[in-house]
């Protein structure tokens, strides 16, 4: 722990966590652009960086890039993450009342305030977490998976047959290469380069950085002009702190119970919380046309995600949103072993991704502050001169990996494949989470039915992997059921008519 806090408040690591958060901010400010695009295309730049900056400069993009979108939702009604589209329904209205300082300053606040709430969680509960988990067998992590995968596709996505399908997809794109337990090839069709599988960096960048630019030029002609609003600066005051710290500490605390749940995410944080301070306030009539409690709901909340999402990619190995499997992916490239053990192999890089978290949530509030001039400008881009650069960071992020031109083919590949699946509404966050969970569900299988001579049994007789299993079950049966009496709902009220 020591030697993580050392290490952050060297003037590399503190440039590293305010230059990343900075982008992070920067990028999630413009339409068009997310996070985890950036995320994915930072990546290769950290190639033979060390692992421990690596992650915390990708760690400050991520927070960054939660908190910068609520800059363009609220001075041009355009989030610039989904996490940020409830934001619109009030820091908008503000803004256009004439108030756009106090919209951002209250958004700024309850952001700082969330991932604060969060991020203690994240520090008093991950260890403890991994303790239990660590006892887990190759069969109950077997077990494990497949039950995050499972909630992952019925939570995450309005269509379960489309979830299901996109997981599945998922798993069987991580199968072609040399299978590590028997050494053999499998689902190469005798191309050579398909030896190793394909490579989880361009399998990023093409689904999600090119995938966007791919969205970004179909849908170039929906971007509307920008609102011409002059912020000098955002307002932020304790008082306001004492007076919503009902509303700032229930919104916390429902984002980060929503970021521990797998598939779920900031938006539907947001969302939520939401949802939750309406019911419970005096005028609910007032929300919707500029209401300061459904700002700080929504800020406080989609930013506490971020604590909360981070508990169970820490102490299981477990990513639950995409964000959390490009940074899992992010993991195995630097060489770690995701998992509960991390704790106990690589304590300093675990608290180094709980300590950046920390770092950049100071640092995006401080950022947020006293660049709003500047990133109220960046709103205005047009995207025809950022596309072309981006498209060209992705061809060379790709390519630099082994120097490869075959991965260049595979971004594009999946980014043609991600454009064709959102196209008709199937969900990615199953399909990558399956692409990066499945070689792992399949290696401690493997393990277990060596270290049982090949016996099955386990997965049903020891309490754990039961336990998971049937969870999976009834997270997969409850859409059946639900569907049936929804069903047979309606033909009691037709008989009935």
């Amino acid at each position: 722990m020591h030697e993580a806090m050392i290490q952050l408040l060297t003037p590399v690591g503190l440039l590293t966590v305010v230059v990343g958060t900075a982008l992070g901010v920067f990028v999630g400010a413009i339409p068009g652009l997310t996070g985890t695009m950036l995320i994915a295309l930072t990546l290769p730049l950290t190639f033979g960086a060390d692992p421990l900056l690596a992650m915390t400069f990708l760690i400050s993009i991520y927070v960054g890039a939660i908190s910068g979108g609520m800059i363009s939702a609220t001075l041009l009604r355009m989030p610039g993450t989904p996490a940020s589209i409830v934001t619109t329904f009030d820091g908008y209205p503000m803004a256009q009342k004439g108030q756009p300082e106090r919209a951002l300053g209250l958004g700024i606040m309850s952001s700082l305030i969330g991932g604060l709430i969060s991020w203690i969680f994240l520090f008093s509960i991950a260890k403890p977490i991994a303790g239990i988990a660590i006892s887990f067998g190759p069969f109950d992590y077997f077990s494990l998976v497949m039950m995050a995968m499972v909630l992952i596709a019925t939570i995450g996505g309005r269509s379960l047959s489309r979830s299901l399908f996109s997981g599945f997809l998922g798993i069987l794109l991580s199968m072609p290469g040399i299978v590590q337990a028997t050494g053999e090839t499998r689902l190469t069709f005798g191309i050579p380069m398909l030896n190793d599988g394909f490579q989880l960096l361009p399998v990023l960048i093409g689904m999600f950085a090119v995938n966007q630019i791919l969205r970004d030029i179909v849908n170039s002609d929906q971007h509307q002009a920008s609102a011409a609003i002059a912020t000098s600066g955002a307002t932020i005051r304790l008082v306001d702190v004492k007076k919503n710290w009902v509303n700032l500490l229930r919104s916390s605390l429902v984002g980060t119970w929503i970021g521990l749940l797998p598939g779920i995410g900031a938006n539907i944080g947001s969302v939520t919380a939401y949802s939750i301070a309406k019911s419970s306030s005096k005028h609910p009539d007032e929300f919707g046309s500029g209401c300061e409690d459904g700002i700080i709901a929504a800020e406080s909340a989609n930013n506490a995600t971020i604590g909360g999402a981070l508990i169970p990619l820490v102490a299981v190995g477990i990513p639950g949103s995409v964000v959390e499997a490009v940074l899992l992916g992010a993991l195995v490239i630097h060489g770690f072993q995701p998992g509960p053990r991390l704790f106990d192999q690589s304590p300093e890089l675990v608290y180094t991704i709980i300590f950046a978290c920390l770092a950049a949530t100071l640092a995006m509030a401080l950022i947020s502050y006293f660049s709003m001039r500047l990133l109220a400008s960046l709103t205005r881009i047009p995207l025809r001169f950022l596309l072309p650069i981006i498209l060209t960071f992705c061809v060379v992020g790709s390519f630099a990996i082994s120097s490869r031109l075959f991965d260049v083919w595979v971004m594009i590949g999946f980014g043609l494949l991600a454009y064709f699946l959102e196209s008709r509404r199937i969900p990615l966050a199953p399909l990558v989470i399956g692409f990066v969970l499945g070689p792992i569900a399949e290696e401690n299988l493997s393990a277990a039915l060596m270290s049982s001579n090949g016996d099955w049994s386990p997965l049903l007789t020891e309490s754990k992997s039961l336990f998971f299993l049937l969870v999976a079950v009834i997270m997969l049966a409850l859409p059946a059921w639900r569907c049936h009496r929804k069903n047979k709902e309606g033909k009691n009220a037709i008989e009935k008519f």
